[in-house]
């Protein structure tokens, strides 16, 4: 692609260094960018900025937060000795959405998968099973994809927790296997929460 200005060609290829945005996309989005006054560009540089130095992770369950303490762990209507355990924070936003769940969450942040290097130390797990151990805990909801690399992270959280007595459950397979949950309709993973099953080992 030749573009005439290495100011472009540069916003180029920082945004089609965003998942999904190719070279095409990313100069149409710049070209855009270009059309704005300096007032919204100013604005959309301070957005970017602000995201990166307000955003944090949830000290409790690791969701994204403008706080120490996001605003679901933080309500004390919620159902704070279930807690729903997602891969990252789209499945909270897509069980969130649903309207069902009056839980807690625990993000792990990904999923045990060797072959992209990543373990168990790589992912938020200590702090779930600690919860579990100090007896804080009624029931964990086991709500990871149902692909491979999400059985295994569910049978790996299943062997650190099930010696504490608190019920395992998971998200019936009305997600078909294979799938990811950020992409399931919200009837289903409505249906799949609520109809949760023991899991088993």
């Amino acid at each position: 692609m030749n573009i005439p200005s290495k100011y472009v060609e540069e916003a180029v290829e920082q945004f089609s260094s965003l998942p999904g945005i190719g070279k095409r996309t990313a100069l149409r989005l710049v070209l855009n960018l270009l059309k704005r006054n300096p007032e919204e560009l100013e604005r959309f540089g301070d957005v970017l900025q602000q995201l990166k130095t307000h955003v944090q992770s949830c000290s409790s369950c690791g969701n994204i937060s403008d706080t120490a303490i996001c605003s679901i762990c933080a309500n004390e209507k919620r159902n704070h000795r279930l807690i729903c355990v997602v891969e990252d924070i789209r499945d909270v936003m897509a069980i969130e959405s649903t309207g069902t769940y009056l839980g807690i969450y625990h993000v792990l942040g990904g999923i045990i998968s060797p072959m992209d290097g990543i373990g168990p130390n790589d992912l938020f797990i200590q702090p779930l099973v600690d919860k579990c151990s100090q007896g804080s805990v009624d029931e964990i909801i086991l709500a990871l994809s149902p692909t491979m690399e999400g059985d295994t992270t569910n049978f790996f959280l299943y062997k650190k927790i099930h010696a504490t007595n608190v019920q395992i459950t998971t998200l019936s397979r009305g997600i078909a296997v294979g799938s990811e949950i950020q992409y399931a309709d919200e009837i289903t993973l409505s249906r799949s929460i609520q109809q949760r099953i023991p899991f088993q080992s």
